[in-house]
């Protein structure tokens, strides 16, 4: 079936409350259901799933959606891979649109390869692992145990050892009939000039990296003796991974981060693997690159806080610095733990112990802070140019002004000096402006969202709001552009069209803790009410401002014309108030 009747299908085979409770433990509270929130560290029942709707709404943390933006949360994954999920599990069959045979051979050749290569990862694992139990692995075992690895942490994250045999690995997936070229591409071997395949991982500690889905999707190695070679080497890009899209250790850290609501951001693998044996199992690793937008949209769909752990070296800083520019301006918060100098997250752990550790986490600045703090040390004349880059990349506006006066203080600038540059791209009202215009606008945005959520409780009533004139009265762009997309994608298929904030809007005027939608005519009546006033009202300002440009002209009988009708609608806002 279509993608939309998947959608429908799924969500009428699917209870909502029973896909949640696999994650949460639900409670029956009136007609909802209410648990600690999955998505944030809470211990009260905020979290809130209402049955009839198919909603979930958290109070604290404004999580929102229904069972789709449940599911793809949760796991960290994108809606089309959460609609195939779904789908597969209610027994539904998605149609991908008009038969073409070609397109179908290529898909068909696509998804064979994807998983050729899944099964060629999964034999590799094994053989790591297995290779890692064998007697010339003793110098990989000495090292593991030098390193402080416990057996569980290294059978958890299923770490292994690459022969120094140039095709070990190579032997092993032919023998269980894999193509070479193939193995290439999934880059497990690679190809000497003489077109003999090559073990691209030879005498190296060996790191599976997993999908959200559990799957393993790319290796990382590294050295163990003091060979001239590259300490750490990882998988190419291919069709499974792409490296800047991914974290070392979230398959295992997911849990963690989601019930201490926060994550652990840390650069190598062998950090990690240390942090979660002392009981930090909420971290991951960036594999080897500066973090990501990706990689970003991954971590924040299971929390909104993030500690950063960098080396205290310029390097380090500034490394960190973009990491918390790019965390801040999607709306994040995070905090910042600079190791001492000399130190790494290992040797901190290992030597001065978990206290220290805490008291370094107690003591970090949060990302602001820390930001503002770098940028005096590295270059003072440049602070001010990038806090007002800084305020112009922020996608949330309600975080500018308290940013602004944050950066203020900082700076020991006045924010009308921060405010310059920004108020005209930002939409800010600038120094100076007539109140009555602020007051105006503030009138606007609430019969705004007025008219909005009458719309999002009952969106099929949309045709009778259209002739009482509701959407020639909406003002701002994101209430038209709300409307916009109930219009044209209708109730049942517009909340897989909104973007975060208009879905949070939608379930706090439909969810758990708003009013039954079965008024909807008393609801109609008290919205024409507000509209006739409001029509009345721009009626009366229009033709009061036509007199006065009208004035001094000599027309009376026009004058008396516009008394007239001045008169009557005034007396008809008045009858309507």
């Amino acid at each position: 079936m279509q993608s939309k009747d998947a959608i429908r299908a799924i969500k009428e085979r699917l209870n909502i409350v029973d896909v949640v409770r696999r994650y949460v433990e639900l409670k029956r509270n009136g007609p909802r259901w209410v648990a600690p929130c999955p998505f944030h560290q809470e211990t009260k029942p905020s979290f809130s799933v209402n049955e009839d709707q198919g909603l979930f709404y958290c109070f604290g943390c404004h999580a929102s959606g229904d069972v789709f933006d449940f599911y793809s949360r949760i796991n960290g994954l994108e809606f089309k891979e959460t609609l195939e999920q779904l789908a597969a599990e209610a027994g539904i069959t998605i149609d991908r649109g008009p038969r073409d045979p070609q397109r179908d051979g290529q898909e068909r050749k696509q998804r064979s390869a994807r998983q050729q290569m899944l099964r060629m990862y999964e034999l590799a694992a094994g053989h790591f692992a297995s290779a890692l139990q064998s007697p010339e692995a003793e110098e990989c075992r000495r090292y593991i145990e030098k390193r402080g690895l416990s057996d569980e942490i290294v059978q958890r994250f299923g770490l292994g050892w690459a022969r120094r045999e140039w095709q070990s690995l190579a032997d092993a997936l032919r023998r269980a009939g894999f193509d070479m070229r193939m193995a290439a591409e999934a880059g497990l071997v690679g190809q000497a000039s003489s077109g003999r395949p090559y073990d691209r991982f030879r005498g190296r500690l060996i790191f599976p990296i997993k999908s959200l889905s559990n799957q393993i999707i790319a290796f990382g190695g590294r050295i163990i003796a003091d060979e001239e070679e590259a300490k750490y080497i990882n998988s190419a890009d291919t069709p499974l991974y792409k490296k800047g899209e991914h974290l070392y250790g979230l398959a295992q850290a997911r849990r963690g981060i989601v019930t201490k609501g926060r994550a652990m951001l840390t650069e190598g693998y062998m950090d990690v693997l240390t942090l979660h044996q002392f009981g930090y199992d909420n971290a991951v690793g960036v594999l080897g690159t500066a973090l990501t937008p990706e990689q970003i949209k991954r971590l924040s769909g299971f929390a909104s806080q993030m500690t950063l752990l960098f080396d205290g070296d310029r390097a380090g800083r500034k490394a960190a610095l973009r990491s918390c520019e790019m965390l801040l301006t999607r709306g994040l918060s995070c905090s910042v733990v600079i190791m001492p100098e000399g130190e790494d997250i290992d040797s901190l752990l290992r030597g001065a112990g978990p206290e220290a550790f805490e008291t370094l986490q107690a003591q970090a600045p949060d990302g602001l802070r820390f930001c503002v703090d770098v940028l005096k040390a590295l270059a003072p004349r440049e602070t001010v140019e990038w806090a007002r880059n800084f305020l112009r990349q922020l996608d949330i506006p309600e975080l500018i002004s308290p940013y602004i006066s944050r950066l203020a203080a900082h700076l020991q600038l006045s924010e009308a000096d921060l405010r310059e540059g920004i108020a005209g791209a930002r939409g800010q009202r600038k120094e100076g402006q007539p109140k009555g215009i602020s007051a105006s606008r503030t009138r606007q945005n609430i019969r705004d969202r007025e008219i909005m959520m009458f719309a999002v409780r009952y969106p099929h009533r949309l045709r009778d709001m259209q002739e009482m004139g509701a959407d020639l009265a909406l003002r701002s762009e994101i209430a038209r552009r709300l409307w916009d997309k109930i219009e044209t994608h209708g109730p049942e298929e517009v909340f897989h069209q909104l973007d975060e904030r208009e879905k949070n809007f939608w379930c706090k005027c439909r969810g758990p803790e708003a009013a039954p939608c079965d008024s909807g005519e008393k609801e109609l009546e008290l919205l024409r009410q507000s509209l006739d006033q409001y029509y009345a009202s721009a009626q009366a300002s229009s033709l009061s401002a036509a007199m006065r440009a009208n004035t001094g002209i000599g027309d009376f009988e026009a004058d008396l014309d516009y008394l007239r009708a001045l008169k009557e609608t005034l007396e008809k806002g008045h009858e309507q108030s």
